[in-house]
């Protein structure tokens, strides 16, 4: 055991590279090409200011996916801790110097990127709540003394989030992390009772939301109420998925997209936009994609001997298939508006940084499947 942990603490470069799980190597990448098409379709054609920025965060985002998958999974077992605490600050920091955009705080001005640190808690949370429970037995993880740590690192962060306002964020963070808790063998007793106390607690809840998000839930729940104020991107996203038919209208030709019928095309709605230039079979190709990824990730997960990389892996897995789901079904009306991007296809460097370095650590999992953690 100590032999094969050694062998791989030393692996070559080259070792490295042949050790890359290709299927989910090309299946980012190939989202990565078709990212490009979508942008460029948003920019009416040209390479303007969206394509040409987008294009070159997921070149150096790729790079950076690389190159975290290149180092040993111990590193990241010893950095989980200080990676939360470090992004916790940032959403600290968010509170007192946060940009101000559209009535939400969210980002911090780093002069060369607009960085939104509840993006970065995506993966943060996730990694120390996989480091946490690889140093526990599995005999007290349902002990209430090991119960609260996990806890309060999941609600603080969800509680600063929710303060930006940005509940979709905040939602996405807190599954992220109750994935991790329920996947190191939590009872469900515990959920129940938590469900328990988030369902007495909602009224109170509702009355603290912003006029826009409860405009957003009763729009969900009848779209028709203000078609031309609440009710229009979804209505708009709705019409542009349904006249792209089997096969699509073809590329630059969407005109609910490209007449700028649709709002926020380049970001939460790049599903809409790909969906009426490509229709249902391109919508397949990208969710298929999705999936394959998703499918490597717990395949990896399966190969990896400890816990960390087991709960990472497998956590990841589920919490990066929700996004997709949240985003897609979110354009198609089946569930309220929450603003959560399109993992890698969406505009946006944050969300884009967190997802290749949560596919990195994934990566560093499989190079490094046979290292012995701690």
């Amino acid at each position: 055991m100590f032999r094969q942990g050694s062998i791989q603490s030393h692996l070559s470069l080259r070792d490295k590279v042949f050790s890359l799980d290709l299927i989910m190597f090309f299946c980012i990448l190939i989202l990565g090409i078709i990212s490009f098409f979508a942008m460029y379709s948003t920019d009416g054609g040209e390479f303007a200011y969206h394509t040409k920025s987008h294009i070159v965060r997921f070149f150096v985002f790729f790079l950076l996916f690389i190159a975290v998958s290149f180092f040993q999974i111990n590193f990241w077992y010893t950095w989980s801790i200080p990676i939360y605490i470090g992004i916790l600050t940032l959403l600290v920091l968010v509170k007192f110097f946060g940009l101000t955009s559209s009535g939400s705080q969210r980002w911090l001005d780093l002069y060369f990127l607009n960085l939104q640190p509840s993006e970065l808690m995506k993966i943060g949370l996730i990694l120390f709540l996989a480091k946490y429970y690889h140093r526990i037995s599995s005999g007290d993880v349902n002990r209430m003394k090991f119960l609260v740590a996990p806890i309060i690192a999941l609600v603080i962060p969800v509680i600063l989030v929710v303060t930006q306002p940005d509940l979709g964020t905040a939602f996405l963070i807190g599954a992220g992390g109750a994935v991790v808790i329920w996947l190191a063998g939590v009872k469900m007793k515990f959920f129940a009772y938590i469900g328990v106390i988030f369902l007495s607690i909602t009224p109170i809840a509702i009355s603290f939301l912003k006029p826009y998000q409860k405009s957003r839930i009763l729009t969900f729940l009848d779209p028709s109420r203000d078609p031309l104020g609440a009710g229009y991107q979804i209505t708009q996203s709705k019409i542009a998925i349904g006249s792209g038919g089997l096969f699509g209208k073809g590329f630059l030709n969407g005109s609910q997209s490209y007449l700028d019928y649709l709002p926020e095309k380049h970001t939460d709605f790049i599903f809409t936009l790909f969906s009426e230039e490509f229709g249902f079979f391109g919508s397949c190709l990208v969710l298929a994609l999705y999936i394959l990824i998703t499918w490597r990730i717990v395949s990896i997960g399966n190969g990896f001997r400890d816990t960390f990389g087991k709960l990472y892996c497998y956590s990841f897995a589920t919490a990066f298939f929700l996004y997709v789901a949240v985003n897609m079904g979110m354009v198609l009306g089946l569930i309220p508006i929450v603003g959560a991007p399109l993992p890698i296809l969406s505009y946006g460097g944050s969300s884009m940084m967190a997802m290749m370095f949560g596919l990195g650590v994934v990566m560093s999992c499989k190079i490094h499947k046979d290292q012995q953690i701690g």
